[in-house]
């Protein structure tokens, strides 16, 4: 390397006091159990921006539905954000499914063991490709997420901020020097497990560290002040009202959303943007919108639902009408029954018990 972050660190003796410590104390988690890359795949996947008691129930009710990849890559999309309802960011399981069902029409329903096929799938990147390459393939590949970074900017003492990603790049290229060669998988997973159980974001437990003797902040006592990250933007806030339109069959009305951006081909209640619109005109716009007349009725509650980016101010508006079909796609009239049907974001879920 032309930089001396690694120069004088024995790199082996940090492979095996890792490695050894891996698997003496790694957690029984269910896709642990075989190097089915499939099954890696889709817990890498899961994984994201969720956290592993979350994962688990929802890993063993996805695979026992798809227990093969082709189960999922012939699935119903509408099943698939069906059975991942609750994990959130919808968009891995649509990205899953459609690399999924690449890998069935262009490589035989062998998942690729190489990086160039395996990183042009949709939604594999560089991490999701280095786990995936290391844990199931065993091949010496860097899997670098947030985890990783954190430990590695205290064992190597890396000041840089890790939110840029020309860092990201100096932390993957550190880690295909550290990896081990004999043991890739075992080293990829005992970095996560190291970071995920000992070397925490916050009052980072030391002394149990297995690596302690390597780490440069402990050395220093600056592992609390590491990594340097610079906060993100704020998020914006956007006001909603959302109508639980109910018919005099007691058939409510949901709706569609859009093939793209944000919680894509997922089902809600109709949410009307009110600084747009204004209080007073929202049965105007629901009979311009969708061609349908309502009557608001009386507010049921609100709540807030945040995303990574924006963040949802929702009132929930109760709101009757005389219509009982649909003349616009977006929208179906359905019995209260029918809505374990379909796939609905967290947010919706909730505003169920203010109906009847």
């Amino acid at each position: 390397m032309s930089d001396k972050t690694l120069q004088d660190f024995d790199i082996s003796g940090f492979q095996e006091k890792l490695i050894d410590w891996y698997q003496a104390n790694k957690r029984d988690l269910p896709w642990r159990l075989d190097k089915d890359p499939y099954k890696v795949w889709v817990s890498e996947i899961m994984l994201q921006q969720t956290k592993v008691d979350t994962v688990i129930p929802y890993f063993q009710r996805f695979l026992t539905k798809y227990p093969t990849l082709y189960d999922l890559a012939y699935a119903d999309q509408q099943d698939v954000l069906k059975t991942w309802e609750g994990l959130g960011y919808y968009s891995r399981a649509r990205n899953l499914q459609n690399a999924v069902r690449e890998v069935v029409e262009s490589y035989g329903g062998e998942v690729p063991d190489n990086s160039k096929d395996l990183g042009a799938l949709k939604g594999v990147g560089p991490y999701t490709k280095g786990a995936i390459l290391s844990i199931a393939f065993n091949q010496p590949e860097p899997a670098v997420d947030g985890n990783v970074m954190r430990v590695l900017s205290r064992v190597l003492k890396i000041e840089d901020d890790i939110s840029k990603a020309k860092v990201k790049k100096k932390f993957e290229s550190y880690t295909k020097e550290l990896i081990s060669h004999d043991d890739p998988s075992s080293f990829n997973q005992g970095i996560m497990e190291l970071g995920a159980l000992v070397c925490t974001p916050k009052s980072p437990m030391c002394m149990l560290c297995p690596v302690q003797e390597y780490c440069r902040a402990f050395a220093e006592g600056i592992e609390e002040d590491l990594p340097v990250k610079s906060k993100a933007k704020k998020q914006k806030t956007i006001p909603y009202v959302t109508l639980l339109i109910r018919n005099e069959k007691k058939q409510y009305i949901i709706e569609k959303r859009s093939e793209n951006g944000l919680l894509a081909n997922m089902w809600q209640f109709p949410m009307v943007p009110i600084n747009e619109i204004g209080m007073e005109h929202i049965e105007n716009w629901f009979q311009m919108e969708y061609g349908v007349n309502v009557k608001i009725g009386n507010k049921q509650g609100k709540l807030k639902h945040v995303f990574s980016h924006i963040i949802w101010q929702i009132d929930i508006y109760d709101a009757t009408t005389d219509s009982d079909c649909a003349n616009d796609d977006r929208i179906r009239f359905v019995n209260h029954d029918e809505l374990d049907d379909y796939p609905f974001p967290v947010s919706h879920q909730k505003m169920m018990k203010y109906m009847d």
